[in-house]
């Protein structure tokens, strides 16, 4: 098992500065950022990140990104991409440039059912989407990997593997994030993972818990989620990580941590010191 920091979640360091923290840290990996910027007057998560590369472009930053991964000794499991498969453009531009980059796997965005779409009638042409990104992941020699979200079609693992099934899974696999799971699609981890099967490809992981957020006017409580630290969360991390355990898997764990808490580098200094003491325990030989 191998551990890695998604940029969506570091977006105080430029490119160079992440690399070269997270390898001192003893980090395996990173997993960049790839979308066109959003203006922030300060960095934030989602707009003003300064960890990412452009999507408008990105071939002409493929040596940048390849020179800044690789002088800091760092891996790519995957890029972090923010499109869809219908976006055709943009997901051969993300698959393109796995390949070239030696990445092998793109995150790709899920849908949800448009206006006065049924969820079936979504459902039915979000599965030729993936028919079609399947056969250019093939060509392009990577794979393409559906996250499990919240607010999505494939919220859960059962969603994802009637979407994928049938699909090659040499390039086409499921990406599995407890915390979004928590939000919407939760599937007790070993079940999931047992479910998924061939198709599990790829973990992310981080942590939500919900809080009041008010009372209505017949005294219904509304609830909101909020990530947290790894540790705090809904997410039972020291099962989850048993669950991969169990199932088998050996690949790449990649945090995304979106608590601020701590100060950015003792936040994933810490996570990556949990996450190893996680993996020991579970019955990991890391080395």
């Amino acid at each position: 098992m191998k551990f890695a920091v998604f940029t969506d979640s570091t977006p105080e360091w430029a490119p160079e500065e992440a690399a070269k923290i997270l390898a001192e840290q003893g980090w395996h990996g990173i997993e960049w950022r790839i979308t066109d910027p959003v203006e922030s007057s300060r960095p934030t998560f989602w707009a003003g990140n300064r960890a990412t590369w452009p999507l408008t472009g990105l071939e002409s930053h493929l040596d940048d990104i390849r020179s800044v991964t690789q002088s800091a000794g760092l891996a790519m499991p995957a890029l972090g991409g923010y499109v869809t498969p219908r976006q055709r453009e943009d997901a051969e531009r993300m698959l393109a440039a796995a390949a070239a980059l030696d990445a092998g796997q793109v995150r790709f965005l899920g849908v949800n059912t448009e206006k006065g779409q049924s969820y079936r009638e979504a459902f039915a042409a979000y599965r030729a989407d993936w028919e079609w990104l399947e056969g250019r992941a093939r060509h392009h020699g990577v794979r393409a990997l559906l996250e499990l979200h919240h607010e999505s079609l494939t919220a859960s693992a059962s969603a994802a593997r009637r979407l994928v099934e049938g699909l090659d899974p040499r390039y086409v696999g499921v990406l599995h994030d407890i915390g979004n799971t928590v939000i919407e699609g939760w599937e007790e981890p070993a079940h999931a993972f047992d479910l998924l099967g061939e198709y599990l490809a790829h973990v992310h992981v981080k942590n939500v818990a919900f809080h009041l957020s008010g009372v209505q006017n017949d005294g219904t409580l509304r609830w909101e989620p909020k990530w947290v630290p790894l540790r705090e969360g809904r997410a039972d991390l020291p099962e989850f990580f048993k669950a991969l355990a169990g199932a088998g898997y050996d690949g790449w764990v990649t945090v995304e941590d979106f608590s601020v808490a701590l100060p950015l580098a003792e936040r994933t200094a810490a996570n990556l010191e949990y996450l190893t003491g996680l993996a020991r325990a579970a019955g990991y030989d890391l080395g």
